[in-house]
Protein backbone atom coordinates (compact mmCIF):
# COMPACT_ATOMS: atom_id res chain seq x y z
CA UNK A 1 0.00 0.00 0.00
CA UNK A 2 1.37 3.79 -1.01
CA UNK A 3 2.35 5.56 2.06
CA UNK A 4 3.55 9.13 2.95
CA UNK A 5 4.88 9.76 5.53
CA UNK A 6 6.13 13.81 6.21
CA UNK A 7 9.23 14.85 8.75
CA UNK A 8 11.02 18.21 9.25
CA UNK A 9 8.30 20.04 11.21
CA UNK A 10 9.83 22.42 13.36
CA UNK A 11 9.41 25.67 15.90
CA UNK A 12 11.18 28.16 13.96
CA UNK A 13 11.18 32.15 14.31
CA UNK A 14 10.13 34.70 11.75
CA UNK A 15 12.50 34.84 9.08
CA UNK A 16 13.78 31.18 9.62
CA UNK A 17 13.83 28.50 7.39
CA UNK A 18 12.64 25.06 7.62
CA UNK A 19 13.24 22.20 4.97
CA UNK A 20 10.02 19.42 4.88
CA UNK A 21 10.51 15.94 3.75
CA UNK A 22 7.92 13.65 2.43
CA UNK A 23 9.12 9.65 2.15
CA UNK A 24 7.41 7.45 -0.26
CA UNK A 25 6.74 3.72 0.31
CA UNK A 26 4.86 1.30 -1.54
CA UNK A 27 4.65 0.92 -5.33
CA UNK A 28 3.22 4.31 -7.27
CA UNK A 29 2.37 4.43 -10.61
CA UNK A 30 0.06 6.78 -13.21
CA UNK A 31 1.77 10.37 -10.84
CA UNK A 32 0.19 13.32 -12.21
CA UNK A 33 1.30 15.71 -9.80
CA UNK A 34 3.12 16.04 -6.18
CA UNK A 35 1.80 18.60 -4.24
CA UNK A 36 2.45 20.13 -0.69
CA UNK A 37 -0.92 21.13 1.36
CA UNK A 38 -0.94 23.17 4.45
CA UNK A 39 -3.99 23.40 6.60
CA UNK A 40 -4.21 26.38 9.77
CA UNK A 41 -6.79 26.64 12.47
CA UNK A 42 -10.26 28.34 11.37
CA UNK A 43 -8.97 27.83 7.20
CA UNK A 44 -9.70 25.75 4.28
CA UNK A 45 -6.79 23.52 3.18
CA UNK A 46 -4.36 25.53 0.82
CA UNK A 47 -2.31 23.89 -1.58
CA UNK A 48 0.74 26.08 -1.32
CA UNK A 49 2.82 24.08 -4.13
CA UNK A 50 3.07 21.58 -7.28
CA UNK A 51 5.18 19.85 -8.90
CA UNK A 52 4.84 18.12 -12.54
CA UNK A 53 7.00 15.16 -13.62
CA UNK A 54 8.35 17.30 -16.02
CA UNK A 55 9.68 20.00 -13.68
CA UNK A 56 6.96 22.46 -14.10
CA UNK A 57 5.92 24.29 -10.49
CA UNK A 58 3.22 26.38 -9.07
CA UNK A 59 2.87 28.29 -5.96
CA UNK A 60 0.61 30.22 -4.04
CA UNK A 61 0.69 34.07 -3.95
CA UNK A 62 1.31 33.61 -0.51
CA UNK A 63 4.55 31.86 -0.53
CA UNK A 64 5.96 32.72 -4.47
CA UNK A 65 9.50 33.24 -3.91
CA UNK A 66 9.94 32.09 -0.18
CA UNK A 67 9.07 28.20 -0.94
CA UNK A 68 10.81 26.16 -3.20
CA UNK A 69 9.67 22.20 -4.25
CA UNK A 70 11.81 19.58 -5.43
CA UNK A 71 12.28 16.26 -5.66
CA UNK A 72 14.12 12.68 -5.39
CA UNK A 73 15.05 10.91 -9.39
CA UNK A 74 13.16 8.05 -8.22
CA UNK A 75 10.36 9.89 -6.46
CA UNK A 76 10.78 8.01 -2.88
CA UNK A 77 11.20 11.88 -1.28
CA UNK A 78 9.26 14.85 -2.11
CA UNK A 79 10.90 17.65 -0.79
CA UNK A 80 9.16 21.55 0.81
CA UNK A 81 12.45 23.75 1.26
CA UNK A 82 10.86 26.98 3.06
CA UNK A 83 12.66 30.21 3.55
CA UNK A 84 11.76 34.15 5.62
CA UNK A 85 9.53 32.22 6.77
CA UNK A 86 6.09 34.28 8.41
CA UNK A 87 4.06 33.36 11.91
CA UNK A 88 0.87 33.24 9.05
CA UNK A 89 2.93 29.86 7.23
CA UNK A 90 1.68 27.99 11.04
CA UNK A 91 0.05 25.41 9.94
CA UNK A 92 0.44 21.49 9.17
CA UNK A 93 2.51 20.66 6.28
CA UNK A 94 0.77 17.61 4.48
CA UNK A 95 2.05 16.00 1.43
CA UNK A 96 0.40 14.82 -1.46
CA UNK A 97 0.76 12.87 -4.38
CA UNK A 98 -1.88 12.77 -7.30
CA UNK A 99 -2.18 9.87 -9.70
CA UNK A 100 -4.50 8.75 -12.20
CA UNK A 101 -6.19 6.13 -9.55
CA UNK A 102 -6.65 8.52 -6.98
CA UNK A 103 -4.84 10.54 -4.46
CA UNK A 104 -2.53 9.43 -1.50
CA UNK A 105 -2.10 11.91 1.81
CA UNK A 106 0.20 12.24 4.40
CA UNK A 107 -0.50 12.86 7.73
CA UNK A 108 1.14 15.79 8.18
CA UNK A 109 3.63 17.55 9.96
CA UNK A 110 3.65 20.55 12.05
CA UNK A 111 5.33 23.83 11.08
CA UNK A 112 4.85 27.08 14.20
CA UNK A 113 6.71 30.19 13.03
CA UNK A 114 6.43 32.49 16.54
CA UNK A 115 8.87 34.40 18.39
Amino acid sequence: QVQLVESGGDLVQPGGSLSLSCAVSGSVSGIQTMNWYRQSDGKERERVAARLLNGITHYAGSVQGRFSISRDRDVRRVYLRMDNLKPEDTGVYICNIKTVRGDFWGQGTQVTVSS
